[in-house]
């Protein structure tokens, strides 16, 4: 029986109102709550310990590259941030500026991170003077802020928490195999850690961040048939280096300009877990991100032998590793069941006066509301390869969505009719910008998320311009 049978009351169903159902499942979870700025939030505990998660996993996996944690400052100088040009027209409409300091008016007003390339820069220009001092590749855990005009927790703020990892190399070589790597990373994450299979590929001319050659993404898909943009590496070539006057003494006794990437994702991954996976009773997460992964709740807990057994149970799964909570609380176990339920812990497990005489415990998977019966012998087993079972059952029900929902187009009408179905379609163009901007207008929002291939069948117009069509792309509607 799926557990979203019996509704819970406090959250709004998707059906009805799919925003109003992720906002009420960010707050009745206590994922977060609203800070006193617009589009700034404050990240509750159990909130947190979900991106805890995905930063261990992110740690682990970036030092296995050879990559090392650094921090760097909060503020630019608005004379180093105008250095590259490309970089500054598209963040200047986001950016948040510093103009008093102290009582007095700043000569050189101060920028609030929105990225850091640019600092970036400037650190590699004071500490790379020759090949042997590459490569250098850095990452930051930090907040950047982008004054958003329209926000949603965790999606889009005007704060949000992210990684970002700048990477300084001898060769255009060694830069395109860490963008790639490192998307490989991010895409590792997704279905690893967080149940999420998502499209990769390349963005487009008119989609690559600003001031970079190349940029490569990870794209997930929601249940209102929407794209969320993941992550993002980027091959930054000399771009930087040139505007910030980076050399370094190559191997041939002249001075070289290194090539640069930069790669990062975001809290907006926490967005991705509660829409992909929820339903009408809450969030359900993956195991490996649960701040708790097992639930137990003692039946009638005044009867002899029931709560130390819960609590033995749980001293035994502590010592696998398992995230474990006892809720002894004196609420009824209905009540429980649905607080736990909109939680998400991925499994409870009941423990009652005639489960404790039959030496037995039923165990309850959230992600579909299949109860399973192991004895209390077995239990140190179970639940490991159940949390396993859950994970598998939680990608493939996201990876079936995905596929179920990835279309063809040959024509901006047929483009137009199958984006109002929701979901990825792939369609060729000729990948100019102008005729981008078309289609979105036309589709009324549908962009190009990446390319899918750059080999088109011979004779492919473009449906916009009807010129040679040079690339075959998935466009969606996206947050």
């Amino acid at each position: 029986m799926a557990s979203n049978v019996n509704k819970n009351e406090a959250i709004t169903s998707r059906e009805v109102d799919f925003a109003k159902w992720y906002t009420d499942v960010c707050r009745k979870a206590e994922l977060m709550d609203y800070g006193s700025v617009k589009g700034f939030i404050n990240y509750l505990p159990y909130g947190y310990a979900i991106w805890e998660e995905i930063q261990n996993y992110l740690n682990k996996r970036f030092k296995e590259h050879g990559a090392q944690n650094v921090y760097l400052p909060l503020v630019i100088p608005s004379s180093l941030f105008n250095k590259e040009k490309e970089h500054i027209e598209g963040f200047a409409p986001e950016a948040l500026v510093a103009t008093m300091g102290g009582g007095e008016r700043l000569s050189d007003p101060l920028i609030i991170r929105p990225t850091s390339e640019v600092l970036f820069s400037d650190l590699f220009k004071r500490n790379v003077t020759s090949y042997r001092d590459l490569p250098m590749l850095l990452n930051q855990w930090c907040s950047v802020v982008r004054w958003e005009k329209t926000t949603r927790p965790f999606l889009r703020g005007a704060e949000f928490l992210w990684q970002e990892g700048h990477c300084l190399f001898e060769t255009a070589e060694q830069a395109r195999e860490n963008v790639l790597s490192m998307l490989q990373v991010y895409d590792d994450c997704g279905k690893d850690l967080l149940a999420v299979p998502f499209i990769k590929g390349k963005k487009t001319e008119h989609e690559k961040f600003a001031g970079a050659n190349a940029t490569y993404t990870i794209e997930a898909l929601m249940p209102d048939g929407q794209a969320l943009q993941s992550g993002t590496s980027h091959d930054l070539g000399q771009g930087f280096a040139e505007a910030f006057g980076i050399r370094f003494l190559g191997r041939s006794n002249t001075l070289e300009a290194p090539y640069q990437t930069s790669w990062g994702v975001s809290t907006r991954l926490l967005g991705a877990i509660i829409m992909v996976h929820g339903d009408d009773n809450g969030l359900v997460l993956p195991p490996a991100v649960a701040p708790i992964q097992v639930v137990i709740v003692p039946i009638r807990q005044d009867a002899e032998g029931i709560l130390p057994k819960c609590n033995e149970i749980a001293a035994k799964l502590k010592e696998k590793g398992i995230r474990v909570l006892v809720d002894s609380t004196d609420r009824t176990p209905g009540w429980k069941f649905a607080q736990w339920e909109m939680k998400g812990v991925p499994v409870r497990l009941e423990l009652g006066p005639r489960d404790l005489a039959e030496n037995k415990v039923v165990m309850t998977k959230r992600v579909n509301g299949e109860k399973v019966v192991a004895s209390i012998e077995e239990i140190e087993e179970a639940i490991p390869n159940l949390l396993q079972v859950v994970h598998k059952e939680m990608y493939q029900k996201a990876k079936d969505f995905l596929d179920s929902h990835i279309y063809e187009a040959h024509d901006l009408e047929e483009l137009k009719e199958k984006l109002n179905q929701g979901g990825y379609v792939k369609m060729a163009f000729c990948g100019d910008p102008e005729c981008e901007d078309k289609i979105k207008e036309i589709t009324k929002g549908g962009t190009a998320r990446c390319i899918y291939k750059e080999e088109v069948p011979e004779g492919t117009l473009c449906p916009v311009c009807g010129k040679e069509a040079k690339l075959i792309a998935y466009f969606a509607r996206a947050y």
